[in-house]
């Protein structure tokens, strides 16, 4: 538990009084502040401010923590990948944080591409969040782009080509073989 308290007290100062604050100064060790009154209201004689912090201790269990990564590392089959995975993660994080400072300071740049920015977001808003037919569109898309990405469904493969009939049809120049598609029943 953590507790803050603020007190302080204000001294009345008349106008014009700037260099005769000497109750100020020892109050204040040297620091002498002069504010003058407010004619409308009468300034408190004394203010004390209290505050206090509380917060609530949250208990983290690093020891659970740990083991808990230690059994999802374990379950990894191929721990080779996965560390370099990582290991080109880090690097392709570094290497757009340079490109991107690179690119922050070319005079006109920045705002150019905030400019592109802004238009894009505003060709998002016009084309999938304005209507409720877009909306449920780009709902739907999500929908099976999530399902995509976990697996749920599998992508379908495109159609088999035609089976062809080879048949020859040959003239009597010797023309080559001309296929002709067969549809299955």
């Amino acid at each position: 538990m953590t507790a803050v308290t603020l007190s302080s007290t204000l001294l009345p100062v008349r106008r014009g009084a700037a260099a005769k604050c000497t109750a100020a100064r020892s109050a204040f060790a040297g620091r002498c502040i002069a504010l003058p009154l407010a004619p409308v209201a009468r300034a408190p004689r004394s203010l004390v401010v209290k505050a206090t912090y509380e917060t609530e201790k949250t208990e983290v269990d690093v020891d659970q923590i740990v083991k808990d990564l230690q059994t999802k590392w374990d379950r990894v089959e191929n721990k080779t990948s996965v560390a370099i995975y990582g290991v080109g993660a880090v690097v392709l994080l570094w290497l757009s944080s340079t490109i991107v400072s690179a690119v922050n300071s070319v005079p006109l740049l920045p705002k150019l591409l905030e400019l592109v920015g802004l238009g894009y977001t505003a060709w998002f808003v016009y084309r999938y969040l304005l209507f409720k037919s877009s909306r449920e569109e780009l709902k739907a898309d999500v929908e099976e782009l999530k399902k995509k990405i976990s697996g749920a469904v599998e992508e379908s493969s495109p159609p088999p080509p035609p089976s062809y009939n080879t048949e020859t049809s040959r003239a009597s120049t010797g023309a080559p073989i001309s296929r002709v598609p067969v549809e299955k029943e």
